[in-house]
């Protein structure tokens, strides 16, 4: 638990920038502020398409109106053909009747301006007198000069007297559109500058949805959080009727049937951690008087016929391994129950290790390289209990030389105690790394050498039981393949004195 909470502190900086940069509230706040952007923009686009068809429609339409009532109201009195003289006059007569429009009339070669100072040559396209001249009706287009806008209107002359063709007489009035575009601007200026309070309604009024929509989501986060820490108690008060309403029924659905079922689990392992202890415990009785009336008979053995000597022998052997089964039953289900706890004092590491070498005569069959002084609080006996089955785990499966090494070692955590414990056997099978720490759990025998020793056969619980005494004192045992095949079995205890006080 400790390892997977500084897990999850250390993870938290990274995490929380991800929310900040990716999180629910930015990302429902953007998409409200895009759309109305996106709305306003089209809002704006259309109404200023629509405002300026609609200005220059009406300004045509009064343009051509206009120039066509007045050609024809003069050119009833107008004679054709005309001369220079009789021209200008009809272009004034006509140009006096539409405003403020500059107004040329042609026919043929002659030319004549209402505003000899005005420049329309330029405004008068090409395009524009060959429609009027080869049409019937009013022409109009739009010409930017200058930078500036203008509408050109041009119209033919007609005859009227039954037969309609053309007089040869042409007409052009040329309207400024300067006034319309500045309206049509003015117009998207407002419409431009109302798109601000807009965006920023549509940022508040997102903040209003997002906290409406993200507090039940926070509360299930919390709940969510609380249940991953262990509280199987958790859950989430349930508002309203939508979808994540049936996300909050779902969770608490969830945690109750994880909860029933956590609590059966634990039920059935007290259940069965008591049987282990109350079987273990009952037999420690009967296998007493096993082991006594094996000892008579192992000490009887040289006198007895060949075959009930090797049964005695027997008989002595597997009841010595099943008193230490029973032993390490017991050891098991005292960690289970959390009821182990530490002796410790300081204790000279390198004379453990030889101590615990010789009281099971392993002295002469294992190789040792220990520093001497290595000084730490621990407890003697689970040390003894840690060697003698890292070692005798050695024994039974490797190949000689065995080999004990302590030492020191300095890490950014603090300053370690490591005992190695290698051999040079064939190592350990595939996917026996994973599991060897497991209870009762036995590598094949491709590790296994099958010689008889005083150790006996393991029971599968030596690991484990290391393991747990290597956790007790805060430390931890690694195994990996040797550089020249084997095992290597690695103690890490934390390496404290008198008065650094233990876990």
């Amino acid at each position: 638990m400790n390892r997977t909470d500084r897990g999850l502190h250390g993870a938290a900086p990274k995490s929380r920038s991800r929310r900040l940069v990716g999180g629910l509230r930015i990302r429902l706040v953007v998409a409200f502020v895009v759309v109305a952007l996106i709305s306003a923009v089209t809002a704006t686009a259309l109404a200023y398409r629509d405002a300026r068809t609609a200005v220059l429609q009406r300004t045509q339409n009064a343009a051509v109106n206009d120039l066509r009532e007045r050609v024809t109201a003069v050119a009833a009195d107008f004679d054709v053909p005309p001369d220079q003289s009789s021209l200008s006059r009809f272009t004034a007569k006509v140009s006096d009747g539409i405003g403020a429009r500059t107004v040329v009339a042609r026919y043929q070669d002659l030319v004549a301006p209402s505003d000899s100072l005005a420049r329309t040559e330029d405004r008068i396209t090409p395009e524009l007198r060959a429609a009027v001249h080869t049409g019937d009706e009013a022409r109009f287009q739009r010409v930017v000069w200058r930078g500036d806008p203008y509408l050109v209107v041009g119209m033919p002359v007609m005859y009227t007297d039954g037969d309609r063709r053309t007089s040869g007489l042409e007409v052009f009035a040329i309207a400024d559109l300067r006034a319309e575009r500045d309206d049509t601007a003015a117009l998207l200026d407002s419409v431009r500058a109302g798109t601000v309070p807009v965006v920023l309604l549509a940022a508040v009024l997102a903040l209003l949805a997002a906290r409406t929509v993200l507090r039940p989501v926070r509360k299930l986060r919390r709940a969510t959080r609380e249940l991953a820490a262990g509280d199987l108690g958790s859950r989430v008060v349930i508002t309203g009727h939508d979808e994540l309403a049936d996300l909050a029924r779902t969770f608490n659905e969830t945690a109750d049937a994880l909860q029933a079922s956590d609590a059966e689990l634990r039920e059935q392992e007290a259940k069965a951690r008591r049987f282990v202890a109350d079987v273990s415990h009952e037999l420690r009785t009967p296998l007493a008087a096993m082991t006594m009336v094996a000892t008579v008979l192992e000490e009887d053995a040289d006198q007895l016929p060949p075959d009930a000597a090797r049964a005695a022998r027997t008989v002595g052997a597997e009841t010595a391994r099943l008193s230490r089964l029973v032993e390490d039953l017991m050891e098991i289900s005292r960690f289970d129950a959390k009821t182990v706890r530490l002796n410790a004092a300081e204790t000279d590491l390198a004379e453990a290790v030889r101590a615990s070498l010789a009281l099971r005569g392993w002295t002469d069959r294992v190789r040792t390289h220990l520093d001497e002084g290595v000084r730490a609080v621990v407890d003697r006996r689970r040390i003894d209990v840690i060697v003698a089955n890292l070692v005798g785990n050695a024994l039974r499966h490797g190949a000689p030389p065995v080999t004990v090494t302590l030492g020191t070692a300095h890490a950014a955590d603090g300053e370690w105690v490591t005992l190695e414990v290698s051999d040079r056997g064939p190592g350990l099978p595939p996917g026996a790394r994973e599991r060897v720490f497991d209870r009762f759990y036995k590598a094949d025998s491709a590790r296994t050498r099958g010689t008889a020793d005083d150790s006996g056969q393991g029971s599968g619980l030596g690991t484990a039981i290391a393991l747990e005494n290597a956790r007790l004192h805060g430390g931890t045992i690694d195994v990996a393949d040797g550089p020249q095949h084997g095992a290597v079995f690695t103690l890490r205890l934390p390496l404290r004195r008198t008065g650094e006080g233990t876990e």
